[in-house]
């Protein structure tokens, strides 16, 4: 007979106090405590300075990455008030520190509109830094208080005389509550990037204290827009070639909601929408974005059908042919916004339609009946998607055929693992089939799959879409993956309810050929099957680049030349290296050991921490312009690197 379980009374509820909750629980305040939460910390510094640059009080905003992996973020508003609050009795720079849901934002007169998480954000740095200075100049005066873990240990001080005013901000997160401590430059400056053209004329700085070049001077970057909109389009669309050769853009407010968009087409065969709401990247799209896209359709099939441009077409047009080639940012400023949607950045605000719609509609229609020569471009280019989408339709359907979700079996090549819980399950996309076969012999069987590929796959970025699934390597992938791609909402969306596996790791030599092999696998996943990396299902292997030996025993594998370096060091001058040209080289047993076993192996996830900048580099990497190509690899090889 079991125990009577213990009485549930009063004394059972735990009543966490202040920022404990914080502390606690930090994934459901800041997402999570990976890098991604880490960097977020330093976003909700800097949304309070953009709030007062939205607000008229600020034009300056810096943001340093301290020797020590501390963040200062300094800004030239007013300055957060220091004087008692009569309700808390304490100063109001102390409540906005130490309080959940504090701040001017909730007051209408102080802010009209901002971003960050609405009061939770500053205090939820506080909470999870085990230091943090804030200093205000106001009223004449330099006012400044410390904190650890968001209690205050020091009290509200006078610390100087200032002309100007401002508030900085220097934090230190704390190193036991995330997983990583180390800022990631090209993170924040792709941050401080998208927040320059949200909002131009601010004038944004990164600088790093880390990184010094030969002079002593540290790594800096200054973020500037003067268009907005404008030039955060034709930044992204840098690397690819322009139909129409302009930018269509507006700013203006509708229903008491200021709408700004932007937009262009381009010769590629994707859509590149980016959505906004207070600065805040919605990356799930929402009521905006649904307005945005039925201006836009609605606006072109009427021109395109009063001009009777579309009589020659011998298919049905759908939405979807409006926007192949198009690159779009859409920003508002919602006053209470809703959001929803599984990482709640989901825009539900319903008035929001008819606002965006109306205003892209006014525009565009201004634009196409003022320049006809573009708007046949345009209109040309929605035909020959139409054309070229029921070409793939019919190539998508063959390949769909063979797929053993619809009876047909897989790819040959395909070594499958013996589980069938895609949660378990991995699959490596290795290069060759000699490193297939050392791959298939080094593998767990229970749980690991090996797909070898033949040579460099198509280059998805140049490519139609019946082109890519003409492709034999890559209708082998989606087989495979059991992935079937177009729904009848978007032709080229995958669908991945049947993924047979939930860890897909691209295995490639590490040489110039397999680096080539790994961008270009990538893009393909980037531009085919984003869901993936989205989901944080893609990842990239890491065999080691040398081995050590004395006499025959193996000291240790290498995977940079610092480690080899240690290694020779620490072994004295027997110690023999072997320099791995390829995976084919290694045995099976070397190969599981150091790159394939869960216990002892160095996985790479690949994330999209900005998708914009992805975008702009995979168009770069494997566009047409090779002189752009080769500036971007010289400048970026010192400070390359992927989400690990």
């Amino acid at each position: 007979m079991s125990e009577r379980p213990e009485e549930y009374s009063a004394s059972n509820i735990q009543v966490l106090e202040g920022l404990e909750a914080v502390r606690k629980r930090p994934a459901m305040y800041i997402g999570d405590i990976s890098a991604k939460g880490l960097h977020h910390l330093v976003y909700e510094v800097v949304d309070n300075s953009i709030d007062e640059a939205l607000a008229g009080y600020a034009t300056k905003i810096g943001v340093t990455i301290n020797e020590n992996n501390s963040i200062t973020v300094v800004d030239d508003g007013r300055g957060i008030p220091v004087d008692m609050h009569e309700k808390e009795g304490k100063s109001a720079l102390e409540v906005v520190l130490t309080v959940l849901h504090a701040g001017g934002k909730f007051d209408k007169g102080s802010y009209k509109v901002s971003g960050g998480l609405h009061g939770v954000g500053v205090s939820c740095v506080n909470a999870l830094s085990t230091f943090l200075r804030a200093e205000v100049r106001r009223g004449g005066k330099i006012y400044a208080q410390e904190y650890s873990c968001g209690k205050p240990t020091t009290e509200l001080m006078i610390v100087g005389d200032s002309e100007t005013t401002g508030t900085t901000v220097t934090f230190l997160p704390d190193a036991s509550i995330f997983t990583a401590t180390v800022y990631d430059y090209q993170t924040l400056a792709n941050r401080l990037r998208d927040l320059a053209f949200l909002n131009a004329g601010i004038h944004l700085t990164l600088t790093d204290l880390r990184q010094r070049d030969a002079e002593g001077n540290p790594r800096s970057e200054e973020f500037y827009s003067e268009t907005g909109l404008r030039e955060f389009v034709q930044y992204i669309d840098s690397n690819k070639e322009s139909l129409i050769g302009d930018v269509i853009d507006l700013s203006t407010e509708r229903q008491g909601i200021p709408v700004e968009v932007a937009l262009t087409y381009n010769n590629t065969y994707n859509e590149n929408v980016y959505s906004f709401v207070n600065n805040i990247n919605t990356i799930e799209g929402g009521t905006h974005l649904t307005g945005f896209r039925r201006g836009l359709t609605m606006t072109l099939k009427k021109y395109a059908e009063d001009n009777k441009m579309l009589e020659k077409c011998k298919v049905e047009i759908s939405s979807d042919d409006f926007r192949e080639g198009l690159t779009a940012v859409v920003s508002v400023k919602v006053m209470e916004p809703q959001f929803e949607g599984q990482t709640k950045t989901k825009l539900g605000n319903s008035e929001v339609i008819g606002a965006v719609q109306t205003a892209v509609s006014e525009t565009l229609r201004n634009y196409l009946e003022e320049h006809p020569k573009q708007a046949k471009t345009i209109v040309d280019k929605v035909i020959v998607a139409a054309q070229a989408r029921h070409a793939a339709y019919n190539a998508r359907m063959k390949v769909q055929r063979k797929s053993p979700l619809y009876g047909g079996g897989l790819p040959g090549k395909l070594a499958d693992c013996q589980s069938r819980t895609a949660e378990d399950c991995e699959l490596f996309i290795v290069e060759g089939d000699s490193a297939g076969g050392t791959a298939k012999m080094g593998r767990d069987r229970k749980f690991q799959a090996i797909l070898p590929l033949r040579g460099k796959i198509l280059n998805v970025e140049k490519a139609m879409d019946h082109k890519i699934f003409d492709n034999e390597e890559i209708t082998n992938m989606f087989r495979a993956l059991r992935v079937t791609v177009g729904t009848e909402d978007d032709p080229k969306e995958a669908n991945l309810s049947r993924l047979a596996y939930h860890k897909i790791i691209i295995m490639t030599d590490a040489d110039v050929d397999g680096s080539h092999i790994a961008t270009l696998l990538m893009t393909f996943f980037f531009r085919r099957m984003r869901p993936i990396i989205e989901q944080g299902y893609l990842y990239i292997a890491t065999p080691p680049l040398y081995k050590c030996t004395k006499g025959n025993k193996v000291l240790e594998y290498c995977w940079n030349d610092a480690q080899l370096q240690r290694c020779i060091e620490a072994n004295g001058d027997k110690v023999k290296v072997s320099r791995y040209k390829g995976l084919g080289e290694m045995s099976a047993q070397e190969l599981r050991d150091t790159t394939m076993s869960p216990e002892t192996r160095l996985l790479k996830q690949v994330q999209i921490n900005d998708a914009a900048a992805a975008d702009r580099i995979f168009s770069m990497l494997m566009g047409e312009d090779v002189a752009q190509r080769r500036d971007f690899i010289e400048a970026n090889a010192t400070y390359a690197s992927i989400d690990a």
